[in-house]
């Protein structure tokens, strides 16, 4: 699992979360705070303010009451009544009567105004109005100032209009100075309030960290962690409850494993091939001898769909095979070697009848379709072969019947003809009783220790007085005497079946030659001939049952085809083995060997 960066925490979010209420509500206290204070001050400023209007309206009335004052003696009894009250937050006083004419002020180097007429529209509106007026703006230093005409009665008849410039940046002043205090309280505040976050976070982290761990190790397949609990509070029952889960899985995971283990222990050691596949048609699972009947890898055909895997995706679908109730016979032969698997099906349901996948079951029918194949073939041969001699002989005999016995130079060889076919069925016939009593297995071998050698040299000299064709026995046999424990009758029923094939496959003048050798623990005997041999596709074939390479000549030779069948069943009794090696126009060769102990050979000599 990736892990979490610092930016992306959870613990990152709780302190800015925290960081930023404080800020938000800081902010909202602020405002309201400092809009309040402000309106505060500005009221406090000019209520100051208006209030020495009033005290201002009493000393100037009292000043104007003298009759025997020049107007310079008034001028400066105003200027200093005016000047009298001036404090840090007038910036100037000008006392106006109702022609607006300034009849004094309180600011000393601006004396020359004195006597003369306002020339500020706004003042000439309050003096025509006759009201109270103020005003804020900013002068020209950029300072904000506060500019009131209020009017006051200067006596029984006469009206005046204090007019008053207030410094009220002061209170702006006062508000920057409180503001920057608000902000750096504010700032210690949010540093306290992310030390007391991250405190906070920690105490809900700490333990959503630890299930995290515990998670990622479960995903591991550990589940010996415990998640520590740190209270009693949610985070804690969720602590508890993450435990007890893990308890759970842990019991769930023990079980599922040791039924996984019986299904893996079942499937490997199960004979037949099986594949799993989900609902998809693709494959989720597959033992070892369905691997090897397929012979495919385990980890290449996970994830494959099944149709594609064996190989019939041309004939169904996936959806046929759901809905299959027989099975289905797959061909995977070559040329060279038959190989057909049989393929039942079974879906995996749930009891509401959910599909959720399906099971494949491979046998393996080879033999199976082979035993039933040779069957067949063997019916087929030996009907055949029953069929040619009785159809000849019901012909002669028909002829017989006909007249042609009273013929006596045609009669004589229809009769010769018919005791052949006769015979002919018969040595058919004792054939397939040898082989019926071979594969039955209820026959014993007759075994007795023979010189090997010396036996061979005897069976070679029989053949070799008895042929009447132009063919010349060549012998490559040992001095020494081979001793081997066999049955002479079924060896002699070997060894002349192949000295016949030899001598009638030989052409005129040529050679067989017979050879035999000690192997570590076999004797080896060939026989070779220099006949026509036999092609390399039909080699293999020519010891199963009723197997010609030229059906018509043997036929004609007087061949049943049973012979090397039967040389075989005698030889693997033995406990030997037998095969051919052959090169067209050259010959053939037929191998042999029998078991040979030379410890036993020495302990019998």
């Amino acid at each position: 699992m990736k892990k979490v960066g610092f930016f992306q925490s959870i613990h990152l979010k709780f302190v800015l979360i925290f960081i930023l209420l404080i800020l938000i509500s800081m902010e909202i206290i602020g405002v309201y705070f400092v809009n309040k204070l402000e309106e505060k001050l500005q009221q406090n400023f000019t209520s100051s303010i208006e209030g020495r209007v009033k005290s201002l309206e009493y000393l100037i009335r009292e000043a104007m009451k003298s009759d025997n004052n020049t107007n310079e003696d008034m001028s400066s009894k105003i200027h200093k009544i005016l000047s009298d009250n001036e404090t840090n937050d007038i910036e100037e006083i000008r006392l106006i009567d109702s022609n607006g004419v300034i009849l004094g002020t309180s600011d000393s180097s601006n004396q020359s105004v004195t006597g003369q007429r306002v020339t500020d529209i706004n003042i000439k509106r309050a003096l025509v109005s006759g009201k109270k007026w103020d005003r804020r703006f900013i002068d020209k230093a950029g300072k904000r100032i506060w500019v009131l005409v209020n009017p006051i009665q200067l006596n029984s008849n006469d009206t005046g209009y204090i007019y008053i410039v207030g410094k009220i940046e002061s209170v702006y002043k006062e508000i920057n100075e409180i503001n920057k205090i608000f902000t750096t309280g504010t700032a210690i505040a949010m540093v306290i309030t992310a030390m007391l976050g991250i405190v906070l976070a920690q105490t809900i982290t700490r333990p959503i960290a630890d299930m995290r761990r515990q998670a990622m190790a479960m995903a591991k397949g550990n589940f010996s962690r415990k998640v520590k609990v740190y209270g009693n509070d949610e985070i804690g029952q969720l602590a508890y409850s993450f435990n007890h889960m893990t308890k759970k899985l842990q019991e769930a995971q023990a079980t599922t494993e040791g039924e996984r283990r019986k299904l893996d222990s079942i499937l490997a050691h199960m004979t037949d091939g099986v594949i799993a596949t989900d609902r998809k048609g693709k494959i989720i699972l597959i033992n070892n001898p369905a691997a090897e009947m397929l012979d495919v890898s385990r980890e290449t055909v996970l994830s494959q769909e099944l149709v594609s895997l064996l190989n019939i995706e041309d004939l169904h679908q996936f959806e046929d095979l759901l809905k299959e109730q027989d099975s289905i016979i797959l061909d995977f032969s070559t040329k060279e070697e038959p190989y057909i698997l049989r393929a039942s099906f079974s879906i995996i349901q749930s009891e509401t009848g959910f599909v959720s996948g399906l099971i494949t079951v491979l046998h393996d029918v080879t033999e199976q379709e082979k035993i039933d194949m040779e069957r067949r073939e063997f019916v087929s041969n030996v009907s055949h072969e029953l069929r040619t001699p009785l159809t000849t002989m019901r012909s002669y005999l028909e002829a017989l019947a006909e007249g042609a016995i009273d013929d006596k130079e045609i009669a004589p060889r229809f009769l010769t003809v018919t005791q052949n076919e006769t015979e002919r069925m018969i040595r058919l016939v004792n054939d397939l009783l040898k082989l019926s009593k071979m594969d039955s297995r209820d026959y014993q071998l007759n075994k007795e220790w023979v010189n090997i050698i010396e036996y061979f040299h005897h069976v070679i000299d029989r053949f070799e007085m008895a042929k009447d064709q132009n063919v010349t026995f060549k012998r490559k046999l040992p001095n020494a005497g081979v001793f081997v424990e066999v049955d002479l009758d079924k060896l002699t029923q070997v060894l002349d079946n192949i000295i016949s094939n030899a001598l009638k496959y030989s052409p005129e003048g040529g050679q067989i030659t017979f050879r035999a050798r000690e192997l570590e623990e076999m004797v080896e005997l060939s026989i070779s001939d220099q006949g026509m041999g036999i092609p390399k596709d039909n080699l293999k074939k020519i010891f199963e049952r009723f197997y010609r390479v030229d059906k018509a000549r043997t036929r004609k030779m007087g061949g049943s085809g049973l012979g090397l069948a039967i040389a075989k069943e005698m030889v693997e009794a033995h406990g030997g083995e037998i095969w051919a090696r052959s090169e067209e126009g050259k010959g053939t060769t037929i191998y042999l060997t029998l078991p040979y102990d030379r410890t036993q050979e020495d302990d019998w000599s």
